[in-house]
């Protein structure tokens, strides 16, 4: 794919105006109180995987709603002091899949919990295996307008109170150390850690990459491609209800939860990403912290010449050096 987005220089200062729904706070603090009126650890039970570096259990952890998700958490094998903890959330379709997929984090001396995404796993990848029970009205394949005429019932509002909860089970695990969690994720995930990072004032860092649903409005007009491109059908199909169902994204969109958030960030994107345009992210990064009590530490990682994957394994490697410093692991 060839660039098509805004040159990178206009890319460094974009920040598009602000349009985020009346009563944005309020709402989101009532769907994390209801939430919380549940204890947040459900089931915890180790697993044998066959490796002799790490240690892993099957977590279950109450969500939105009091729902329970699965998740997998490990940790160094020889670790016997708190660590710090890096969450993370899965792309688009994956489910967690087998524990032995996603050794990173715990091999450089991390707690890790890596949450699965309900009532997807069914895409690509190892599979999932927590269930979505709450019912939708009419919607176009995905789940990207599951719910979507009405925040209150959205999918993504449900997701996003999964991936705080998610913050809150690791911190409720002995042999974590609360004070010192990071979110991380790629796509979906990383608009996930992104909310999460405007959801949970304390976290210590956030490694958002190429983050879905971020500056959503814009979005939606710019990309063909999925799973933007759901919206598009749906409302080529239930035509007037742009403004509604626009509305209801707004109230998951990364841009404006992420100026809420106060952690130190990473971001990445990628010049040539047609999935989550190059704009969109930096809508979000630019606007990163805007509301916090002083300009949070931020950096983007740009890959002039990479689509949706950005900088891969590469990025790995940076992710793991910048975050070393500002929450040192156990070695």
């Amino acid at each position: 794919m060839a660039l098509f987005d805004l040159p990178l220089p206009q890319l460094e200062t974009y920040r598009p105006p602000i349009e985020e729904p009346e009563g944005l706070d309020a709402f989101w603090a009532d769907r994390l109180t209801e939430a919380r009126r549940t204890d947040v650890l459900v089931d915890c039970r180790p697993v044998d995987t066959g490796l002799a570096t790490v240690r892993t259990w099957d977590l279950t952890f109450a969500g939105a709603h009091g729902h329970p998700i699965r998740a997998w958490y490990s940790r160094p094998a020889a670790a016997d002091v708190a660590l710090p903890a890096v969450v993370e959330y899965l792309g688009y379709g994956r489910g967690r899949g087998l524990p032995q997929e996603r050794l990173t984090w715990a091999s450089a001396g991390y707690a890790h919990l890596l949450m699965d995404s309900r009532g997807q796993g069914s895409q690509y990848g190892s599979g999932g295996d927590t269930a979505d029970p709450v019912g939708s009205g009419p919607a176009v394949p995905g789940v990207v307008t599951r719910g979507i005429d009405d925040p209150a019932g959205y999918y993504y509002v449900r997701l996003l109170t999964d991936a705080v909860r998610a913050v809150d089970a690791v911190r409720a695990l002995e042999g974590v150390d609360s004070d010192r969690v990071a979110v991380v994720g790629n796509s979906q995930g990383g608009g996930l850690a992104l909310g999460a990072a405007g959801l949970v004032p304390d976290l210590t860092a956030a490694l958002v990459s190429q983050p879905f649903l971020c500056h959503v409005r814009r979005a939606v007009g710019l990309t063909d491609a999925d799973p933007y491109a759901e919206v598009v059908r749906y409302l080529a199909v239930h035509r007037g209800a742009e403004e509604r169902v626009l509305r209801t994204l707004d109230h998951v969109d990364g841009m404006h939860l992420g100026r809420r958030a106060r952690a130190a960030t990473l971001f990445s994107v990628g010049l040539r990403d047609t999935i989550c345009p190059p704009s969109t992210v930096f809508a979000a990064y630019n606007h990163y912290g805007d509301l916090s009590d002083g300009a949070p530490e931020r950096e983007i990682a740009v890959y002039p010449f990479n689509h949706h994957e950005g900088g891969e394994a590469a990025h790995v490697d940076r992710q793991l050096r910048w975050l070393r410093p500002r929450m040192p692991a156990t070695t």
